[in-house]
């Protein structure tokens, strides 16, 4: 059993609910959280994360899944929102380590459920439109980026358990700091080589017939992607400074640069669902493997 005794009384609970700041023993995040901040981005969320998941029940497309996934965590669709809920759990609660692990885990990993709906996104837009329109194929991009997301995914949320433990236990966070940095640079890495390839996609689409509706939703889709690219380049830069950083101990940033950004991100294509656009036989979860005969459609889907 871990030896409690050397922590303040009020904090030897990690479920405590002390909102004083004890001299000597600084709130985990550097600040108290912003109570009005919490409840603002948990109700834009909860809006995104509502409108996504009608639009998944409503056109089953496994675009409109990843971003309800993603909204969720943000609060990084589960995740989003759930992460917002500690930050405003931790606004009254700032020494509660319940509330600051829960928030550190999942807002750190929310954006890849975001970026993987991007990528899905672009392989569909490349079967709707013919092989001509892209240097890889659609089976390729869900195989190279999608791999890139979970292996982001994973060491993002296995260094945000590590650090976010050892912060509660007044140890050295560095380590577990580092794996989450890796995450969200290797993320970084692979948004930037995915960006290239969306850029070239588009570049050969001015060459084709495309209806106006499709260069809205590409659109939408490199806004969402700046959006989620900045946000990373911001979470390199906070973590690489460390837990006592400029950025790390100055909420204003975080809010700006990371939950800004996020809404931003999965808000615009909520505006311009691609759902729309997309045949539901390419992206039917419950039908995933009907589709078109014909051979042109089958070599759509080929490298």
């Amino acid at each position: 059993m871990v030896d409690l005794s050397y922590l303040p009384e009020p904090l030897r609970n990690p479920n405590n609910c002390h909102k004083d700041l004890i001299s000597g023993w600084p709130y985990s995040y550097g600040y108290r959280p912003s109570l009005a901040a919490g409840i603002v981005f948990c109700l834009l969320f909860g809006i995104a994360l509502f409108g996504h998941c009608i639009q998944a029940i409503r056109l089953r497309r496994w675009t409109s899944i990843l971003l309800a996934i993603g909204v969720l965590t943000k609060s990084k669709l589960a995740a989003e929102l759930i992460g917002w809920i500690g930050r405003t759990w931790s606004a009254e609660c700032p020494y509660n380590q319940n509330a600051y692990l829960m928030q550190i885990t999942t807002l750190i990993i929310a954006p890849v459920f975001v970026t993987a709906a991007i990528y899905v996104l672009l392989g569909l837009l490349i079967m709707l439109l013919g092989r001509e329109a892209s240097i890889l194929s659609p089976r390729m991009y869900n195989i190279v980026f999608v791999t890139c997301d979970v292996i982001s995914l994973v060491l993002q949320a296995i260094g945000g358990a590590m650090a976010s433990q050892a912060s509660g236990q007044r140890k050295d966070p560095t380590p577990g700091t580092n794996v989450m940095l890796g995450g969200v640079v290797f993320q970084l890495i692979s948004m930037t080589l995915f960006a290239g390839l969306a850029i070239d996609f588009t570049r050969r689409l001015t060459r084709m017939s495309v209806p106006s509706g499709h260069f809205m939703v590409i659109g939408a889709m490199f806004v969402s992607l700046t959006a989620v690219y900045i946000r990373s380049i911001f979470r390199t830069i906070e973590l690489a400074e460390g837990w006592t950083g400029y950025l790390m101990t100055h909420e204003k940033y975080f809010v700006g640069l990371d939950g800004c950004l996020m809404v931003l991100a999965v808000g615009v294509l909520l505006l311009f669902d691609p759902a729309w656009i997309i045949p539901r036989y390419s992206t039917s979860f419950r039908r995933s493997s009907t589709g078109p005969k014909s051979s042109d459609a089958g070599s759509s889907i080929e490298m």
